[in-house]
């Protein structure tokens, strides 16, 4: 019986959320609203709210987006969204919000997935539209992204605050390792010892690249230097995005910024560098902490003791329903070990410091 009442309960209140989104929509389309049916495509992705973190009564915002953990697309948080969709997302409703005047990136993170990384850059470069050519055009946002790191903001978090308009760092902040790496298992000389054998039929020489199941000398030298040349060429867009997105912003702030320095690529081989030695090396633009990020936001932006906000995923009624119609794997429960190593997938290059 006591079953019984809670699933009449749930079914309640899914019906009354259904009924409560068919009215949403109605209205929306009713006021001119972009829909496609009765759903309106903003219903689609992460659903944000507005929370207040601190108030000074004032009309305009900055809006306080986190970046923290190990950057990637392919893990998907409890809303059913991953990382680049929601930063998307949270940048999406910062552009439409007239009252937010600018963001602050707060970083930290050891980076993560090379795709991941450039799809994140890609839009906070999209949301300031800094580039030159852009400035000026119809539907130049003109916020600026001040970046505020934290302990960690290396490899792929520093790819993703190289294109902030103004970067902060801690003094004691570790930085930079610019660079990529691929990392995978040989296990043949395991597979031997047990007595297992491999098996493999291609269809041409190179189609089990990067397997483990092959002996050091069954891999041929082309494949060795096919894949240095695939992290060679991802390691010259991490340079140039660096170049690139610290140039912009040297534009923009002119003095008041850093620009980088001349020999700043021989520091671009990987090693980690404190706050201090990135702002000798034009990596960053001031030493501080999240209050010199909102002050550096403020005067950029031109206002004075603006509230500060952030967008939070809404978990809903909706989200706890929809487990029970996808698989048990997308719903483990995990128990997170501080020690645990970060999980990376075989195949994949990073901008990741692993030490």
């Amino acid at each position: 019986m006591i079953a019984a009442i809670i699933l009449t309960l749930l079914l309640a209140l899914s019906v009354f959320g259904n009924l409560t989104q068919f009215i949403a929509s109605a209205l929306s389309f009713k006021h001119g609203g972009h829909t496609e049916g009765f759903g309106s495509v903003r219903d689609i992705g992460p659903k944000l709210d507005e929370c207040l973190l601190e108030n000074n009564r004032s009309q305009n915002k900055i809006a306080v987006i986190t970046v923290d953990g190990i950057i990637t697309s392919h893990d998907r948080n409890e809303t059913g969204n991953n990382m680049v969709e929601v930063i998307r997302a949270q940048l999406d409703r910062a552009s439409e919000d007239r009252r937010v005047k600018a963001v602050i990136l707060k970083v930290d993170s050891p980076g993560g997935e090379v795709l991941a990384s450039d799809e994140i850059y890609k839009a906070i470069r999209d949301f300031q539209n800094t580039d030159a050519e852009e400035r000026g055009k119809p539907g130049h946002k003109g916020k600026p992204v001040i970046c505020s790191m934290g302990s960690l903001a290396a490899s792929g978090g520093y790819y993703i605050s190289s294109g902030s308009r103004w970067i902060v760092a801690n003094e004691l902040t570790l930085t930079g390792s610019i660079g990529v790496i691929m990392h995978g298992w040989n296990y043949r000389g395991l597979m031997d010892k047990v007595g297992i054998a491999p098996m493999t039929y291609k269809s041409g020489k190179f189609k089990d690249m990067l397997s483990g199941e092959r002996a050091a000398n069954e891999i041929p030298p082309e494949e060795r230097g096919m894949v240095q040349d695939l992290i060679d060429k991802t390691y010259g867009r991490f340079k140039a995005v660096v170049a690139d997105g610290r140039a912009a912003a040297h534009v923009l702030n002119k003095k008041d910024g850093r620009e980088l320095a001349g020999n700043w690529q021989d520091f671009a081989d990987g090693r980690v560098v404190s706050g201090q030695e990135a702002l000798e090396h034009g990596f960053v633009d001031q030493l501080g902490d999240f209050d010199a990020a909102v002050d550096r936001a403020e005067k950029i932006a031109g206002i004075h003791d603006c509230n500060l906000v952030e967008y939070r995923e809404r978990y809903d009624l909706s989200n706890f329903l929809s487990m029970f119609g996808q698989s048990s794997q997308a719903h483990d429960i995990k128990l997170q070990i501080e020690s645990e190593a970060p999980k990376l997938h075989a195949g994949l290059m990073y901008f990741l410091y692993q030490p």
